[in-house]
């Protein structure tokens, strides 16, 4: 009986601490995401990052942003996903293999994308990787494409660690 106890409680630890360690499900991006995203960093710059599992140079902008992320563990990073919410499993193991999995995640989650691209700004037409730039008044610098690594840093430098 105590054996049973014994292998019972270890068990249980395991799936306490495996529930723990794995990463939260992306929420859904749907029209009103972008402004509940914005006004959750009302006067704080952020980084809004896009990317897609196909998507190749995204991998290597997921890489930069979080050996960025664990060298400065401050730096507000919103990452949405232009996957579907059926992906959500993969979404959250790219993520995790890049550090990023504690990351604030969304993921697409209308059918009708171009409304959630317009919504977010009226220029993209959805090219990828795609990442916005947040100063705390909300300005933003876009880049689309590859992330130039000394520029995000003097970015976080001058917005996020004063």
């Amino acid at each position: 009986m105590n054996m049973r106890r014994t292998l019972g409680f270890i068990l249980i630890w395991i799936w306490a601490y495996s529930a723990q360690a794995a990463s939260p499900a992306p929420r859904p991006f749907v029209p009103g995401s972008m402004k509940e995203v914005a006004s959750a960093h009302a006067g704080k710059p952020f980084i809004l990052a896009f990317w897609s599992l196909s998507c190749i140079y995204c991998k290597a902008n997921l890489e930069q942003l979080g050996k960025l992320l664990e060298e400065y563990p401050q730096l507000p990073l919103v990452l949405v996903s232009t996957d579907t919410v059926e992906e959500s499993a993969a979404i959250a193991a790219v993520l995790d293999k890049y550090g990023l999995g504690q990351a604030q995640s969304w993921v697409f989650a209308d059918s009708f994308v171009e409304r959630l691209h317009f919504e977010i700004d009226r220029r993209w037409r959805g090219e990828l990787p795609h990442t916005y730039f947040y100063g705390a008044t909300h300005q933003a610098r876009v880049v689309s494409g590859k992330l130039d690594e000394a520029e995000t840093v003097n970015w976080i430098k001058r917005e996020v660690v004063r």
